[in-house]
């Protein structure tokens, strides 16, 4: 019996809005097989929920992608990631504001800076308002305390999660035609 071939997986950081809801609307994805919920950004080692969430640490709330990219690309995921928040508010998605809710996308390499790069603009051409996500280089990507890693699904009946994310996945069509869906 033949081994199955592994999958070489990528990652891909971004930040636009709360962490949970990030998390629950890329985890419906095919081709995603991990999402970390963390922080990245700033400028303090080992932050905590409370340190980012106090605005000061310069760090934005973030999820790390392991993704499969032999089923979903890279390019994919960008453009979803445009459809999914609102890009053009500086430090705020929704009723989240300070900078840890930023709209940011961190790269890891020279290819991957051209396509966030890329996909910015190709976003910015069909959109009204201009966009403000900052792409910069990854460096320490800080995974968040357990009781963040996949929350929704643990706490749906929570307000955050009943109210705000259930209907956003409730709005999800099919991915290649996603509407706005700001998190």
């Amino acid at each position: 019996m033949a081994k199955p071939t592994p999958v070489s997986l990528e990652t891909l950081v971004l930040g636009g809005g709360c962490f949970w809801c990030l998390d629950a609307l890329f985890r419906s994805l095919p081709g995603v097989r991990e999402i970390t919920c963390g922080y990245a950004g700033g400028h303090v080692e080992t932050p905590g929920y409370q340190q980012v969430c106090d605005g000061s640490t310069g760090h934005a709330e973030v999820v790390r992608i392991s993704f499969a990219p032999e089923t979903i690309s890279r390019r994919e995921l960008l453009k979803f990631f445009w459809q999914i928040h609102d890009p053009t508010t500086p430090n705020r998605q929704g009723a989240d504001i300070g900078p840890q809710y930023r709209s940011v996308i961190f790269y890891s390499s020279p290819k991957e800076k051209l396509l966030a790069e890329q996909s910015r603009t190709e976003a910015q051409a069909s959109h009204p308002k201009r966009i403000v996500t900052e792409i910069v280089p990854l460096g320490q990507f800080w995974p968040a305390e357990e009781y963040h890693q996949d929350y929704f699904r643990r706490n749906p009946a929570r307000p955050y999660c009943a109210l705000v994310i259930a209907p956003k996945i409730a709005a999800m069509p099919e991915r290649q035609t996603h509407p706005t869906i700001n998190c």
